[in-house]
């Protein structure tokens, strides 16, 4: 039997953050309904594919797959076996285009583990388009989806890029018009949260009947058009408040334009477009509809410092500061990549992990993907 490896693929796996988190009712499956803008940024991760193939002879075979997946990570925090969401995603690729070979991913990590910038998450998408690459076959666009949104919620995001819609558990996206480059500065606490540990948290505040606040109470008009809601949301309880959250978000996303560009194989948007006119504003648009994190109400009291970080965005000069998904990262939108630079250098006096950077549009996120293209 010859055996030969496949040309090494390398895939950059981008980060996302949230613009705006809202959380919404148990379902019956356990998961929460939610309602997010999610938006790619530069920062990112390293994912490497490569494939053994081998040819049979005079009655070899190979049963299944065969071969196996190896991963590889210098970081201990990274798991090595079935739990990671790349091993998970290289089973369910080979599986679907009945391909055999051992896979063998090498993860160079950047982002942080644990940080609500969903870099499991990109892992995995990053090693799908990888491995397609590496066996030179590409899966239709309904199996991608379908399979990224059986593995996590957050992956379905990374095979859309730059600004998207997610609803449902967050799983189900629509590309939004892109929103226009945005300096940011990212910090990275060294400190994990918990995403079940945040949701049951959540269940628990809303249970105690707290105050959960609601949004768009700044003045700002709220379109008819709102993101559309399931049949059983109406008008929005204590624990439940995504009507009132689709007004705030068509508040904010709802411009001049009348639609949005349309993504091979995902509908369009339509009247979550964002108008050109109104890209200037988007910070002070931020502030003004009152666009917020739902995770904050719970995350801040548990890890006070998080809260204290966001004090120090706002201080050095951020226009809009916010958690990213359940944290514990968080970021600050900058008018410009100076500003954010000097931002980020103030921080780093202070001693904590910041890095200026810039969010990625769609047509940039597709083209910076593969590395050495």
């Amino acid at each position: 039997m010859r055996v030969s490896w496949s040309k090494t693929v390398a895939v950059r796996s981008f980060a996302k953050i949230n613009l705006g988190l809202y959380i919404g009712a148990a379902r019956a499956d356990g998961f929460h309904e939610l309602r997010t803008v999610y938006q790619t940024i530069a920062l990112h991760d390293v994912i490497r594919v490569s494939v053994e193939r081998s040819s049979e002879r005079s009655g070899e075979r190979k049963s299944g797959r065969g071969g196996g997946i190896e991963i590889v990570c210098e970081d201990e925090r990274v798991p090595l076996d079935s739990s990671n969401t790349c091993y998970r995603m290289a089973e369910r690729v080979m599986e679907e285009l009945g391909a055999s070979g051992r896979v063998r991913m090498e993860i160079d990590k950047r982002l942080p583990v644990q940080g609500g910038l969903g870099a499991a998450s990109s892992n995995a998408v990053a090693t799908m388009i990888a491995l397609e690459r590496a066996l030179k076959r590409q899966l239709p666009a309904a199996a991608r989806l379908r399979i990224a949104a059986e593995i996590g919620s957050d992956l379905p995001l990374f095979l859309v890029g730059g600004t998207v819609l997610g609803v449902g558990r967050g799983e189900e996206v629509y590309p939004l018009a892109d929103l226009p480059a945005m300096a940011l500065v990212v910090v990275t606490p060294e400190v994990g949260v918990s995403t079940p540990r945040a949701f049951a948290d959540w269940d628990a505040l809303a249970k105690s009947g707290a105050e959960l606040g609601s949004v768009g109470q700044t003045g700002a008009s709220a379109p008819t058009r709102a993101l559309a809601a399931p049949a059983q949301l109406t008008r929005p309880l204590r624990s439940d408040r995504l009507f009132e959250v689709g007004c705030a978000l068509s508040a904010w996303l709802c411009g001049s334009g009348s639609g949005s560009p349309k993504v091979s194989g995902y509908p369009n948007t339509g009247a979550f477009a964002k108008g050109g006119s109104r890209a200037g504003n988007l910070l002070s648009d931020l502030v003004r509809t009152g666009i917020e994190n739902d995770f904050e109400k719970v995350v801040f009291p548990q890890y006070p410092e998080l809260r204290d970080i966001k004090g120090e965005l706002e201080r050095a000069g951020s226009r809009y500061a916010s958690l990213s998904g359940s944290g514990s990262t968080l970021y600050g939108l900058f008018r410009s990549p100076a500003e954010a630079a000097k931002a980020a250098s103030r921080l780093r006096k202070r001693g904590l992990k910041a890095v200026a950077t810039s969010t990625l549009t769609r047509q940039k996120y597709w083209k910076s993907l593969v590395v050495g293209r």
